[in-house]
């Protein structure tokens, strides 16, 4: 059975025993989850503010600092423990027992795939690339940020790439992970989700407050830049792939 690591803070134990409930029999395996909160931005460790506020617009919060450190520290058990296949996931959804064996059906059906999002916010402009033999459709989107890391399958190789390049943090986890252009990482996302946001969505423990770090406009043109190269590189990556 494919192992699902669970990005869960100490103090969070409500949504441990949550999200334990919700995938009763399947490989749970908890995360010690970074609180960013508790570290002083003075001493975030491999972060690069400069190129963050060009490309964000905004500074980034500790809670992003925090879950980009968790979602790292995940990435380095499944390389560690020699997994040729792991589920990560955060503790704010809901798991279901079919969830492995979708998820190994979608490797199946694309070998070359080093991430596979398995649950997104949006999914506009969505790309077919292909179908497991479970059902699910799997493909890339023209559009985005997607949003959302909340849960996603990734081999050991991806696994090992995604540590390479993105042990510096200059964005948000969930726009870096879905950059596989950038990354070298063949990337892909389900068309719809294999799992659902629990009840403890709405009250993340991220909450960036993006409108209290932005400066001013005039100071945004360097993250406008930015995305609209992203974009035309998201395009071209979506086509690529799709049929």
């Amino acid at each position: 059975m494919i192992p699902v690591f669970i990005i869960n803070l100490e103090r969070s134990r409500d949504r441990w025993a949550a999200i334990s409930a919700s995938g009763e029999g399947l490989d749970l395996r908890r995360v010690e989850a970074v609180d960013g909160h508790r570290v002083p931005a003075a001493e975030w460790q491999d972060f690069d503010p400069a190129l963050a506020r060009r490309a964000n617009g905004r500074t980034l919060g500790p809670g992003e600092y925090g879950c980009y450190r968790s979602h790292l520290r995940a990435l380095s058990r499944v390389v560690e423990e020699g997994l040729d296949l792991a589920i990560i996931a955060e503790d704010d959804i809901l798991l279901n027992p079919e969830l492995p064996e979708r998820a190994r059906a979608i490797v199946e059906a694309a070998p070359h795939a080093g991430v596979v999002k398995l649950v997104n916010h949006r999914t506009t402009g969505f790309r077919r690339s292909g179908v497991s033999a479970r059902g699910d459709v799997f493909g890339r989107c023209l559009h985005g940020p997607q949003a959302s890391a909340a849960c996603y399958l990734v081999t050991r190789d991806g696994a090992t790439r995604l540590l390479q390049t993105l042990s510096t943090m200059w964005l948000p986890w969930d726009v870096a992970l879905e950059r596989g252009w950038a990354t070298g990482v063949p990337t892909y996302t389900t068309e719809k989700g294999l799992v659902e946001f629990g009840p403890y969505r709405p009250a993340t423990t991220i909450d960036a407050r993006y409108a209290e770090t932005k400066p001013l406009p005039w100071r945004r043109i360097g993250a406008l830049v930015f995305r609209t190269g992203d974009l035309l590189r998201r395009v071209a990556y979506a086509l690529e792939a799709s049929h």
